[in-house]
């Protein structure tokens, strides 16, 4: 893939010019937005909607996990204005992050969306947000059909769009800031005689980084089919993505106030990494504390590459009258390569001194994490409805091989390195991870009084066996399972009456083993045989009730919440984060959340709607731990990254074809070290749209023209915690573990149908 600069597609130049003809339809051809629904009226849990209006809000090609943070619990952050760069982005509820999530899209497991993922992939690369149809948050406990392993927080459920009943073509073109240029087409056959109807997408975006140099493409295909015939349906999808990021530089507390903000790694000054490499430092990086060292102020370049192949189908039929049956069968193939130039490993042929080189030669090489997977699965559903009762069972299996290695490339120079590298000069380690996932449900849900109250009870049985082996280095292999039998879910709606309901529910949910960096096998060998008989799966109980209201022009919802998490595991070292050292992992013990979340839609007039949401959650640990023999006194300290107040508001307008909407997001200051004492400050950020759009002009079925802002207001603030993990302690703010939240950005985007 090649960079982009800014400048007018020949599709957005013919949309422009018929923009520009005036020929406006009559206002019986405006084209009107499809309602938003945001509130589960008749969920047992707390469970709330967006869909595509929502997304359409948003600059194209924002994340739909972006789209999420105005909802109540939902803590999200990115350093890029689309929340869209993995490297920073996090998305957390009730204090849990998306590590301690379940996602799936249509169905399928895309696993906890880290970045360094070993059974899925993020949301950014399994479908374009333009074909995103809607997505479900349930900030307390998933449903029990929920295909994954390690929600102890929630569960995020993406919907593809369907595909269009009549035959056209879509073009969207965007162009903005930072050089961006977003081309998206689909062509939709329309339904067929025969039942089917079937849709092929394209989108090939590219940007400068906001600051620094570097890159950001991606290319994306979507296809979706869908036949139907009486009540059943067979539907097949194929997505792809071919994605490259150049990384920001994390920074530090010191590093912002000495080196300001903006910093950024030295590409494409090749000179000064070098420089900085043996020691010599410019622009004040000298000056940086010595506990994050000069070093690691900046480094010449990162980069991310990601390939991927998604593949699923689908049957939902009728057995009998009572009886549905949905079975989907789903494959993923994944290859990624995280590059980072380090000057910590000298190319081959260079003297190497401890720490910082001298010599003639290249005192730099590239280090790279490098993963695959390759994981094929089954998720079967069956419901039967017996009267008062609709019962519901289900049962996933799959099987996943990823591999994970850090290698090391020679430096050449400052060469083009944007492709996937091969013969690495030196190996730390190569994992090879064999994992195998079975989870079967069983529920009820009971109507009683006529439908006014129902109840739900059911389980799940969660197995999960990771087989690893050691190719090569000191991190460990061996075998771990984590199981439980009976993982109970109960709940109860009930409906006061046509506009109020109640509801309440408990669950018990476990997170299993993670293979690949962060989890048990990251250790050495005799750490792991050591630690193994002693290790525990993550449990968390979750209890929450709460109230509806849904009327003529106000809806509202409010729930408390209270979680207890048991046995956290946390990998302790004491490296920078491009240092490859095997930490050590170890149970930390219990943490509890508690909270209040509280949600409401106001339309005061015709054509305004006002939502605004409000966060109050305080998760603190409940137990201390010991690391290499001495106490970290943690217990009755914050969660890191768990704000404890954010308030969203966001005001929309839309009539006779105009539109246009004005949103806030404040989030409360946030802790990155787990003894409280490294911090950011709170932040309050502003986004705004506005737009036209108009059906039947000029030839068009439908046009739109949108502009974008976000950071509205031009905030500098540290968006992204925790890129590089979290530590015990920080009190001269050292740690480089934070990013930089994108400044104002602008973004035009014209459309058409045909």
């Amino acid at each position: 893939m090649q960079s982009y600069n800014l400048k007018l597609k020949p599709v957005a130049v013919l949309l422009a010019s018929l923009f520009a003809t005036g020929a406006f339809a009559q206002d019986g051809n405006v084209v009107q937005t499809e309602s938003v629904s945001v509130f589960g009226q008749g969920q047992s849990r707390q469970v709330q909607t967006i869909n595509s209006a929502d997304m359409k809000k948003a600059a194209a090609g924002t994340s739909p996990l972006k789209v999420l943070e105005k909802l109540p619990g939902v803590s999200f952050q990115s350093s890029d204005p689309f929340g869209a760069y993995e490297w920073s982005t996090r998305f957390g509820v009730r204090g849990f992050s998306q590590s301690y999530m379940g996602f799936t899209l249509d169905g399928i497991p895309l696993g906890d969306m880290s970045y360094g993922n070993n059974n899925g992939l993020h949301i950014s690369r399994a479908i374009a947000s333009e074909n995103v149809g809607r997505v479900s948050l349930s900030q307390g406990a998933g449903s029990l059909g929920v295909a994954s392993t390690s929600n102890l927080g929630g569960t995020v459920q993406f919907v593809s769009s369907e595909p269009e009943n009549k035959l056209g073509v879509r073009v969207d073109q965007t162009m903005g800031s930072s050089s961006m240029s977003r081309t998206f087409a689909r062509l939709d056959t329309g339904l067929l005689e025969s039942g089917t109807k079937a849709y092929m997408s394209y989108v090939n975006q590219g940007a400068q980084k906001w600051k620094g140099w570097g890159p950001q493409n991606q290319e994306q295909f979507n296809s979706k089919l869908v036949h139907m015939w009486g009540e059943n349906k067979i539907t097949a999808f194929l997505n792809t993505s071919d994605r490259s990021e150049t990384d920001y530089q994390d920074m530090s507390i010191d590093m912002q106030q000495k080196l300001g903000w903006g910093w950024d790694n030295y590409a494409p000054d090749w000179k000064r990494a070098i420089d900085a490499a043996r020691g010599t430092y410019s622009g004040g990086v000298g000056n940086i504390n010595a506990n994050t060292g000069p070093l690691d102020a900046a480094y010449y370049l990162g980069r991310g590459l990601r390939k991927d192949r998604l593949f699923g189908t689908s049957l939902d039929v009728a057995v009998t009258e009572d009886v549905r049956l949905k079975s989907t069968f789903y494959t993923h193939s994944n290859k990624g390569q995280g590059q980072w130039y380090t000057p910590y490993v000298a190319s081959p042929g260079t003297a190497a001194a401890a720490g910082v080189y001298t010599g003639e030669g290249l005192p730099i090489s590239i280090r790279t994490t490098e993963y695959t997977i390759d994981r094929s699965g089954w998720v079967n559903d069956l419901t039967w409805n017996a009267g008062i009762n609709t019962v519901n069972a289900g049962l996933w299996m799959e099987k996943s091989y990823s591999t994970l290695a850090r290698n090391y490339f020679a430096a050449t120079g400052p060469t083009d390195t944007n492709y996937f590298l091969t013969n690495p000069f030196k190996t730390d380690f190569v994992q090879d991870f064999a994992t195998t996932t079975t989870q079967f449900h069983l529920q009820d849900t009971v109507a009683l009084m006529d439908g006014q109250m129902k109840t739900n009870f059911g389980f799940k049985s969660p197995k999960v066996q990771i087989d690893a082996t050691s190719q090569a280095g000191t991190r460990s292999g061996g075998s771990l399972a984590a199981e439980k039998a009976f993982l109970p879910q109960l709940g109860v709606n009930f409906s006061l009456n046509d506009m109020n309901e109640v509801f309440a529910s408990a669950s018990q949910n476990m997170r299993a083993y993670q293979p690949g960096v962060n989890g048990p096998f990251s250790q050495t060998q005799a750490a792991f045989n050591a630690s193994k008989a002693s290790l525990k799966p993550e449990m968390s109980e979750t209890y929450e009730a709460g109230y509806r209201y849904k009327g003529d022009s106000l809806q509202g919802s409010l729930a408390a919440y209270l979680t207890n998490f048991h046995d956290r595991l946390l990998q302790v070292t004491s490296t920078v984060g491009i240092v490859s050292i095997p930490g050590t992992f170890v149970n930390v013990g219990s943490v509890q959340s508690k909270g209040v979340e509280a949600a409401l839609v106001w339309t005061p007039v015709q054509d305004w709607t006002w939502f605004n949401s409000l966060t109050l959650n305080d998760s603190q640990y409940k137990s201390d731990y010991v690391n290499g023999g001495t106490t970290v006194n943690t217990s009755g300290k914050q969660v890191v990254d768990a704000p404890k107040v954010m308030f969203n508001t966001d005001i929309g307008y839309e009539n006779n074809g105009w539109f246009g909407n004005l949103g806030g997001k404040y989030t409360g200051e946030r802790y990155y070290t787990y003894l409280n004492n490294g911090k950011v400050d709170s932040y309050f950020v502003m986004n705004a749209a506005a737009g036209y759009k108009q059906a039947n002009m000029a030839g068009l079925k439908e046009f739109s023209a949108q502009v974008a802002i976000t950071n509205l207001l031009d905030k500098k603030y540290f968006s992204t915690i925790g890129s590089n993990g979290f530590v015990a302690s920080d009190a001269n703010g050292a740690f480089a573990t934070m990013q930089e939240g994108a400044p104002r950005q602008l973004f035009l985007t014209l459309s058409g149908k045909f």
